[in-house]
């Protein structure tokens, strides 16, 4: 690092989040998201409100038995007023009625008159006594059972309720209006709630009316604990939280496993592209995971495929930068010994003449270099340009008319042939393609022997639109036929000046034609008997879509 610093950790900053936290691997992330659907989904079942509240209406339908049966036993102890039609509660047999009766433990049985006025609690009656029992430790007790339900009780604790239980609140001197399900008994209906008590322990009362005879007495509420529930919540819970660990191990296992499969091919990966990038090794190779389908397996071909075609580019640099080294010696060799050679020549037509050979040495050299330039940026420009629909027959045709008084001149006929008729048209750059239209018929006029024709046809083949540019020229040797492509190389007619042509321009016309996605191959044309009658450059471009 720049002044000896240490790297520090990226960090990550949500707009919704206000905290600033380092980011971590990709092994630590992929395993926290994991453990968090986990946990969520895991804290969402441990609130169990619906397994509860099953379990309190279970509980409370019981009471609601227990209170018919009850409510019509203490019928018996209703006694008619003396004089009257009316009649009323016996506290001295309801009772002891109550405490003959098998009453749950836990369960408090509380009577009101007609009139809301208490009258019997079993809690109250003599030999009346408080029955508690403990709940039992979970399965697998000691110091880790300890500490399980200290854990327990704790979350318990803080879990935000989702349903509001209504505190049960006992006054001194108890009526039924002080309970709203007593109350609504004493109307003839029956009620059932849940109530939290003082101590925060919750417990099911059922309320119903004592009314034999059709005619209402008064109201019998039972409240009983509801320990059996919070038991059997507490043990689901833990059975969940069991079930949790198991999920939680199972996940963190296959979560690394997943990771390792994952980050170690990326890790090499990318240690591969820095050595690459670092140029460590002319070849670097990177790592071959193609046999994986996946986005990996993709991604090292891809990878693998950009590295090749990296070393490609630049073994053709460095050919090319030799090439133009070569070309560009040769002229100026002429040109120092022309200059030397001239310092010592007294004669001034021999000095003029050694003056010419500098001056067309050094036209040669402009030529050379501008058409280096141009071949250098080909790609750049080809990457950036922008392709339009080109129709290359309405080009060549405008390019002929330009050019037929030039062929004319030379004692040359240039013809033109639009096999199908209409439009051909291709997606590309128009000023490349005319370059390239211009170097081939440049070509073709250099070796048409006087008097000879040049045929330019355009036609569609094989799913492209085809052009041929013929001559009647001496052809090309078979074994030439694929090297007038290459940088540098020229085959020019004997009666042309030396250096008239730089050797660039077919090497530019391929590289223009395989940028649009075409191919440009040279051939001989034979007679009937076989003999070469000139040479055809043919080149193939694909058709636009939307002409197709």
């Amino acid at each position: 690092m720049p002044g000896g610093q240490a790297a520090k950790p990226r960090r990550c900053r949500f707009p919704w989040f206000p905290w600033r936290f380092p980011v971590a691997s990709l092994t630590a992330r992929i395993l926290a998201i994991n453990i968090l659907a986990l946990a969520i989904v895991v804290v969402g079942f441990l609130y169990l409100d619906r397994y509860q509240s099953d379990l309190f209406e279970t509980k409370m339908a019981g009471l609601a038995r227990e209170g018919a049966l009850i409510a019509g036993a203490l019928g018996e102890s209703v006694v008619p007023l003396a004089g009257s039609e009316k009649s009323w509660l016996d506290p001295d047999l309801a009772g002891p009625l109550v405490q003959r009766l098998a009453i749950p433990a836990g369960t408090r049985v509380r009577l009101f008159d007609v009139e809301g006025a208490l009258i019997v609690d079993s809690l109250l009656l003599p030999g009346a006594r408080v029955q508690t029992k403990e709940l039992p430790p979970p399965a697998g007790g000691g110091a880790l059972g300890r500490a399980a339900i200290a854990v327990y009780d704790w979350v318990v604790e803080h879990m935000p309720p989702r349903t509001h239980v209504p505190r049960q609140v006992e006054p001194e001197h108890a009526r039924a209006a002080d309970f709203p399900e007593a109350a609504r008994a004493l109307e003839g209906g029956t009620a059932r709630t849940i109530r939290e008590t003082e101590e925060g322990l919750l417990i099911a009362v059922v309320a119903l009316p004592v009314q034999p005879l059709r005619r209402i007495q008064g109201a019998l509420m039972m409240s009983s604990g509801a320990e059996d529930v919070a038991r059997s919540v507490r043990d689901v819970r833990f059975a969940i939280l069991e079930a949790f660990a198991i999920a939680l191990a199972i996940t963190v296992l296959l979560t690394l496993y997943l990771a390792r499969t994952i980050t170690r091919p990326v890790r090499r990966l990318a240690e591969a592209a820095e050595r690459v990038r670092a140029g460590r090794g002319h070849q670097a190779t990177i790592p071959d995971f193609t046999a994986r389908r996946d986005e990996i397996g993709g991604l090292s071909r891809a990878l693998r495929d950009m590295t090749q075609a990296l070393w490609v580019r630049m073994n053709a640099i460095e050919v090319f930068v030799a090439d133009v080294a070569h070309e560009i010696k040769n002229p100026l060799s002429s040109v120092r010994n022309a200059v030397e050679t001239a310092r010592r020549v007294r004669d001034p037509a021999q000095r003029d003449k050694l003056l010419d050979i500098v001056a067309q040495d050094v036209t040669r050299l402009d030529r050379l270099l501008s058409e280096i330039a141009d071949a250098s940026r080909i790609d750049t420009e080809m990457s950036r340009a922008e392709v339009k629909a080109v129709d290359i027959g309405a080009l060549l045709t405008m390019l002929v008319d330009m050019q037929r008084p030039t062929v004319a001149a030379e004692n040359l006929r240039l013809m033109l042939d639009l096999a199908d008729g209409g439009a051909f048209v291709v997606n590309g750059v128009e000023d490349r393609l005319v370059q390239v239209f211009q170097n081939l018929l440049s070509n073709a006029r250099s070796f048409s022997p006087p008097g000879g024709e040049i045929m330019i046809q355009v036609a569609r083949a094989d799913g492209g639109i085809r052009v041929d540019f013929k001559d009647q020229g001496p052809g090309i040797a078979e074994e030439l036929q694929e090297a007038v492509f290459d940088r540098f190389h020229t085959l020019r007619p004997k009666n042309e000046s030396f250096g008239a042509h730089s050797g660039l321009g077919l090497s530019i016309s391929r590289q223009i034609i395989d940028a649009h996605g075409g191919a440009i191959r040279c051939r001989n044309r034979l007679a009937l008997d076989g003999a070469v009658i000139g040479a055809c450059f043919t080149l193939r471009l694909p058709e636009a879509e939307a002409n197709v």
